[in-house]
Order: structure tokens, then sequence, then C-alpha cells
């Protein structure tokens, strides 16, 4: 499984570095767009695999990054660091102020509370019509410019390039600090809570640390989101969103950030395939797979487990008959 898995993710990275100059623009397009998708389920799964706090929610810092971005475009500069920072704040934020709701809450109940969460930001995305254009969206969204001076990303192999950079780079940065001493307290807490605080952590303190950090980074995939296809609206952040997060995440390996990435990027690719390969029947086959997976997998792990705790053979040298006699007791007078 673990050969397999590193197969795929090499064949798929290949394939994102060399796909502006190897598929048509509309493809391209696509792929940016995907690749945000892959930064927000890096998101999901510093949550839901490292930190052990299951979520649906995320499309909400998503959102909100998205539309902080797209204001910051049209209003002020149209620098792309600068809407990275303004939508990674706006995330975190949101992360901020859903703290006191999701900090009590474990398990299911955070599942559902997250997914709360989201469709409340979908709901007043809809309704704050003022800033987010309501239903009909946000278009016309000016071009990003890469650095100061800079031309602007004006071709999609150019958005698709940066986004690639961002979303490579941000994935790194998570990989790096995970490697570390936060890599190893979240992981505890995961494992066990109640251990960790009856060791003198402030488990609440991480808690809301990497709430807070993961509404960042789906922050700032939200402005990769308008950067790479100038318009933003709310059907880009519904439930169906979060399902294909939280599939491509069980794909690529719950506790696997750059699985995650990569299971996300290949569950939205085969979604898009399969809205023109099989009109109408998308959403039916995404479910199925999703039904299937998330069976498979932990039986595939269990295997795995199994195998690893299996007591080595016997060595080659030895008799079929010796495991059966006892040991020799020298010393000994009967």
């Amino acid at each position: 499984m673990r050969a397999l898995r590193v197969a795929v993710a090499v064949a798929v990275l290949v394939g994102l570095v060399t796909a502006p100059w190897t598929v048509d623009d509309y493809t391209v397009a696509l792929l940016a767009r995907t690749l945000a998708l892959g930064l927000v389920a890096v998101s999901v799964a510093l949550l839901t695999g490292v930190a052990g706090l299951p979520t649906l929610g995320q499309t909400a810092p998503y959102a909100a990054g998205a539309y902080a971005g797209a204001v910051v475009g049209g209003q002020l500069s149209d620098v792309g660091p600068v809407h990275l920072l303004v939508a990674a704040g706006a995330g975190a934020a949101l992360a901020v102020v859903a703290l006191p709701l999701v900090l009590p809450a474990r398990g299911v109940v955070l599942l559902m509370i997250t997914l709360a969460v989201g469709e409340l930001a979908v709901v007043l995305a809809g309704r704050w019509t003022s800033v987010t254009g309501g239903t009909d969206g946000l278009a016309g969204i000016a071009a990003t410019r890469p650095l100061w001076g800079l031309p602007v990303l004006a071709t999609d192999r150019a958005r698709y390039l940066y986004t690639l950079v961002v979303v490579a780079v941000l994935a790194g940065l998570v990989l790096l600090v995970l490697r570390g001493r936060v890599g190893l307290l979240l992981r505890a807490g995961r494992d066990d809570e109640a251990r960790l605080r009856a060791s003198g952590h402030r488990v609440a303190a991480h808690v809301a640390g990497v709430h807070v950090a993961a509404g960042a980074i789906a922050g700032a995939a939200g402005s990769l989101l308008v950067t790479a296809q100038q318009y933003v609206s709310p059907a880009d952040f519904g439930f169906d969103t979060s399902a294909l997060l939280l599939l491509g995440v069980v794909v690529g390996g719950t506790a696997s950030v750059g699985g995650a990435l990569v299971g996300a990027v290949l569950v939205v690719a085969a979604r898009d395939w399969l809205f023109g390969a099989l009109p109408g029947q998308a959403p039916l086959v995404l479910g199925l797979a999703f039904v299937v997976v998330a069976h498979l997998l932990p039986t595939a792990r269990r295997t795995r487990r199994a195998g690893r705790a299996r007591p080595p053979s016997a060595p080659d040298d030895a008799r079929p008959g010796d495991a059966r006699r006892p040991p020799a007791v020298t010393g000994v007078r009967a």
C-alpha cells in the first residue's frame, strides 16, 4: 500500500508540473482551481488526521479568504502576497470566532458543529450582497500580480504556475512544522488527549492553535481560487465541496498532508471528468466511491497492522520438532 501511494503521488506531482505544456488551456484552468481545493484539503488533513479533530467546515474560512482576497484585489492592491496575507487573516479570524463552539466538542459532535459553521458561511455569503454580490457572486475581478513590479498573470498557464508554486510552498511549510515538536504534540493529543493533559500540557491551547492555523491555510486557498478563476460565488463553498475534500483526505491518508493534497487533486479531477462522461450521475458515483473507500481503507490498515504484529518465523536451521520439545535444564539432578 505504501509503495502504491508513493507511486501515485509521484505520478500526480509529475503530471501537475508538466500540465501547462501537455494539456489545453481549459484543463489548465481546472487544475488551478483543483490545486486551490487541494490546499484546503491540507488544512482538513491537519485537523482530521494529525490533530484528530474531524471537520466538514473548512469551506467557511475558505470562503472568507476568497471574498477578502476579491475585495482587496478590486479596491486596494493587485499584488498576490497582499491577497494571500489578507485572505489568510480572514480565514484565521473566522476560525477564532468559531473557537467557542469547537473547543469543547470532539468526535461526531465536532463534525456536525463544523458542518453547521460551513453551511452558515454559505448562507451569509449568499445574503450579504453589498460585499459578496449575493448568489450572483463577484465577477470581473482584476488579474493578480505575483510580485511588485512584475506583469499581471494574464494567461491560464501563468495563473496555474503561480498557484502551483504557492501551494507547494505552503504545503512544504506545514510538513516542516509537523516534523518538529508541534507535530508530536498534535499527534499525542489525537492518540490520548487525557494523558497529554495529565502531563501538564495545555490541550485547549493546542486545539485552538491548530484550528486557527488550519483556518489561515484555507483562507490562503480562497485567495488562490480567486486568482485562478477571477470569479467567486457561494456555489464554490457548498456541502458537496466539503464532502469532496473529506473524501480526498480519506483517499490520500488522513494523517498525511501530502497524501491529502494528492487525494484531493485526484478526487476533484475525477469529479470533473465524471460530470462530462456521466451527466447527472456524477454525485451518485462519487457517493458510492466515498462509501467504498470508507470501508476498504480501514480494513487495509488493520490487515497491515496485523502483518506487522505477526511473530517472526523460526530460523531456517531449526528443525520442525524443536519447537515442541521442552528446553533442556542443566545443573539440576532428578
